[in-house]
């Protein structure tokens, strides 16, 4: 069949139509292709910046540890700028109550300490008069030759005189005694010998003078044994750090545990108790590296205004378990920081920490930005002060403990509804330090509000954490304990000196006082109780006057 010239024009027509299609959709799938490119690399650019910005601000973070002031306290306001929560308090949701007008929570402004007088420092030091005399040819009156006569005295100046510790040797004699008469008379003489005081140790040195001042300079002053090694040796006498270890783990164990398990039963009957733990390098543990961490433990009382207990604890892990341990039979509330293993502690109404909620929010803060009132981490903070800010005013006033709850719920239940329905808007970018704050905030919502319950609770965890600072200070001296035995031995000892320092007992005393009356196990607890730090007869043996 003959096909015209038109037909075939329209048909290489219509082929290149068909091949432009073609060609246009190889296009449309390339422009797909590129722009879900474009969108990957979008998302890729994203996670970047938002992986940076998580480094910068962890980068600021180690810095301000490093470099920056380690004290938490600033001041909030700036001359001529409003304080946040001006109208913060007023951003609450519907169910938010009505908030106490602020003029009743007024705190009388800070005056300063009056400055100690240097006959307050130098009370209860004894006293030694050196009077300067005339001399002969002086003391002779030049116009009569008449003897002269005190008129009077005058204190010139004071000197303070250190006198410097001195060791001697006590030697322990037995005599033996005979009757002379029988000794004449009769062929069996009668004989009696005397018996000596039972010493500390069998076999030792080892004194209730020598052994306290050990224990004293290691878990009082910080001093660790080989330092204590050679001051012994300035006195003359040579003592290693293995004797002086051998003596204070002998005598931890024998004569300080008896007090300790007193001190644990007392805790145990509180309604009200507060916990922290650090870390401890323990070099020999039985299947254990010598670079493990282990973990010292502290527990004390709360705020019920019954006599002060501290007790340290020692384990090889940081499992919750311990703390469950150490406290089986506790019932009432316990105040912690936001570790989780608290949580296994049977029986408790947990309390967490608001320090450590506004220490998140403090290092959440851009540099830079701590009078930002725009930014939602110095926000967070601000939530935060305003909580500190009633609960010191309640202390400076004198409030009681029904009181204080009373007026918990009146003041401080408005800001912490305002706070949760601030947290619950809150969206930060991910991994960043708000969103560690927001997130370690939410986790633990329950037990932050834990404490409106009664007023006996407390609101930080501040107390426990000042009472382990002085272990943390004095492991940056002695770095490490050799052994479990020695752990025990420092958890015991710590607790003995910190329960002395809570009651203002001299530390060096007290710890001689136990040496020397040297509680057992078999005594009853009212006999135990009559050594403890707040038993009169201690604190007259133990006070801090100079005999």
């Amino acid at each position: 069949m003959n096909t015209s010239a038109r037909d075939l024009q329209f048909r290489e027509l219509k082929d290149t139509i068909s091949q432009l299609n073609i060609t246009i959709g190889s296009q449309n799938k390339l422009i797909v292709s590129l722009q879900e490119s474009v969108t990957a690399a979008n998302a890729r650019e994203e996670e970047h910046l938002r992986n940076e910005t998580a480094l910068r601000e962890q980068i600021e973070y180690l810095t301000k540890k490093l470099f920056g002031a380690s004290s938490e306290k600033r001041t909030d306001l700036i001359d001529g700028q409003l304080d946040l929560f001006d109208e913060a308090e007023q951003c609450n949701t519907d169910s938010a109550t009505q908030i106490v007008p602020e003029q009743e929570t007024i705190v009388r402004e800070h005056t300063r300490k009056p400055k100690t007088t240097l006959e307050e420092k130098l009370k209860g030091i004894p006293v030694k008069k050196v009077r300067i005399p005339l001399s002969e040819e002086e003391s002779i009156c030049p116009y009569c030759n008449t003897p002269l006569e005190v008129l009077g005295e005058e204190v010139v100046r004071r000197e303070l005189e250190y006198i410097p510790a001195s060791v001697k040797v006590i030697e322990y004699v037995s005599v033996t005694y005979i009757c002379p008469r029988c000794n004449k008379e009769d062929d069996e003489a009668y004989i009696v010998k005397t018996k000596a005081p039972k010493g500390l140790m069998k076999h030792s040195l080892a004194s209730p003078s020598s052994v306290a001042w050990a224990m004293y300079q290691k878990y009082a002053n910080g001093m660790p044994l080989y330092r204590q090694e050679k001051d012994w040796s300035q006195y003359g006498i040579e003592l290693s750090r293995t004797t002086l270890a051998n003596w204070i783990i002998y005598c931890a164990d024998k004569y300080f545990s008896p007090m300790y398990e007193y001190f644990h039963r007392q805790l145990l009957k509180r309604q009200f108790l507060m916990a922290d733990e650090t870390t401890v390098q323990v070099l020999n543990e039985p299947e254990r590296r010598p670079q493990s961490k282990s973990y010292m433990w502290l527990y004390r009382s709360g705020e019920d205004g019954l006599p002060t207990i501290i007790l340290y604890g020692y384990t090889p892990t940081r499992a919750g378990d311990n703390a469950g341990d150490f406290l089986a039979s506790f019932e009432g509330y316990l105040e912690t920081d936001g570790y989780q293993g608290y949580n296994k502690v049977p029986n408790i109404k947990r309390c967490c920490c608001w320090a450590h909620v506004r220490r998140y929010f403090i290092d959440a803060v851009p540099k830079g930005k701590e009078y930002d009132y725009s930014n939602p981490a110095v926000q967070g903070v601000q939530f935060c002060n305003k909580l500190f800010q009633y609960e010191d005013s309640y202390k400076k006033k004198g409030y009681s403990y029904e009181k204080r709850k009373e007026i918990r719920l009146e003041q401080e239940k408005p800001v912490l509804d305002a706070f949760w329905s601030w947290l619950d808007n809150q969206h930060p970018v991910r991994n960043s330090r708000l969103d560690k704050a927001v997130n370690y905030v939410q986790n633990r919502r329950q037990f932050l509000e834990m404490y409106l319950e009664d007023g006996r609770c407390s609101f930080s965890n501040n107390l426990s954490e000042n009472a382990i600072r002085p272990f943390t200070i004095g492991r940056k001296n002695w770095l490490f304990s050799d052994s479990t035995d020695g752990a025990n031995a420092s958890a015991t000892v710590y607790s003995i000196v910190e329960m002395a320092k809570a009651h203002n007992l001299n530390i060096y005393k007290y710890l001689v006082y136990l040496l020397e009356h040297r509680p057992e196990a078999k005594l009853s607890d009212k006999k135990l109780e009559q050594m403890a730090p707040w038993s009169q007869e201690v604190i007259d043996a133990c006070n801090n006057k100079v005999e």
